[in-house]
């Protein structure tokens, strides 16, 4: 499972992940009833948006049903979105050929084995078909995706050619711009599926930000490995420093919420936190300078018993330079905030949950 949006319950309230948790699985589930048990491996974080923004306009259209158990959820029965929600078929044929597009831009970038190139290839075949025909089923055309994926890739290499076709450097915005366009057309369609045809436009711009957004994300976390092997980044390719790609993505989450504030929403709840609450987390976490500055040089035992002493008395603020958490914002870092509700009254002001207090 890949993706930014990813709420954990230490600092959600029960209520919301449980109602994340049922997208999450449904989706996993719709990939399997409508592909193979494989196909699971598609599940991604941030396609399931799709499904919570379906039910969000038109509950009654996302019927839900008890999951039995799963090894994921610690062989514990779950509610589920049903296969039957068209939000959950949109979601999961999205997700079949974006993992179908990732499949192949892996092959073709060389970076898979060379005994696993036919397989990769057949199967993200049979994937792309999959999600087509899923899609299909809910009336959108997967045609809208492939084309900005073989978009992407044009500008791809025109950007890492010292000689652009037209003559002049592709800029950042240019990159993301087809991811933009992908996101647009799968949220705008969500209203379609909630026969909201008025929450359409605010839709297309809220997923163009998002798109964005989670395009920018995936550059920053990936620079440094990217550059190692001499592979295309968008960063490294454009020029554009840490600074800039923050500010983008600032603006980009704002323009989100902005967005959001216009769709007419029957439950707006999850919508909000994951849209909004969540996506700030998420760029907080991506631009992190722990990156930056923590060392993963093992140290010796001495250093790790000290180290150990000092996290445990500053109850985690305090962490060594090799720490992964090394930076991270302080409810990422404390013992104390990490395993309880502490922020109790953010959670309950995000949430409109008031269980956490009582």
């Amino acid at each position: 499972m890949f993706g930014i949006i990813r709420p954990c319950s230490a600092h959600s309230c029960p209520s919301l992940h449980e109602a994340w948790r049922a997208h999450l699985c449904g989706l996993c589930l719709t990939l399997r009833d409508g592909q193979s048990h494989a196909a699971r491996l598609a599940t991604n974080y941030d396609t399931l948006i799709i499904s919570v923004l379906a039910e969000a306009q038109l509950p009654s259209a996302s019927p839900h049903r008890t999951a039995g158990p799963c090894a994921l959820r610690g062989f514990r029965t779950a509610d589920v979105v049903d296969a039957r929600a068209r939000g959950a078929r949109l979601a999961a044929g999205v997700s079949l050929v974006l993992a179908a597009s990732r499949m192949r831009d892996q092959v073709a970038d060389g970076d898979v084995a060379a005994a696993t190139v036919a397989a990769r290839t057949r199967l993200a075949a049979r994937w792309q078909k999959g999600g087509a025909r899923l899609a299909a089923g809910v009336g959108f055309d997967v045609g809208v995706l492939t084309s900005t994926v073989d978009r992407q890739l044009e500008l791809e290499r025109q950007a890492g050619s010292a000689f652009p076709l037209d003559g002049r450097p592709i800029g950042l915005l240019e990159l993301t711009a087809p991811t933009e366009q992908a996101v647009a057309a799968a949220f705008a369609h969500t209203a379609v599926l909630a026969e909201r045809p008025g929450n359409a436009a605010a839709l297309a711009e809220a997923g163009g930000f998002f798109g964005r957004t989670a395009h920018l994300l995936d550059a920053v976390a990936d620079q440094a490995e990217d550059d190692a092997r001499g592979a295309f980044n968008p960063l490294t390719a454009t020029g554009t420093s840490r600074a800039e790609a923050r500010r983008l993505c600032d603006d980009a989450a704002h323009g989100l919420a902005l967005a959001l504030r216009e769709v007419e929403l029957a439950d707006r709840h999850l919508v909000d936190v994951l849209l909004d609450t969540e996506i700030r987390r998420a760029i907080t976490r991506t631009f992190a300078d722990h990156a930056a500055t923590a060392s993963y040089e093992q140290p010796g035992w001495v250093r790790k018993s000290a180290a150990g002493v000092g996290t445990f008395f500053t109850c985690g603020v305090w962490r060594p330079r090799w720490s992964e958490r090394m930076g991270r914002p302080c409810d990422e870092r404390c013992y104390l905030r990490d395993g309880s509700c502490c922020e109790c009254c953010q959670c309950c002001e995000c949430c409109t949950c008031f269980t956490c207090c009582e």
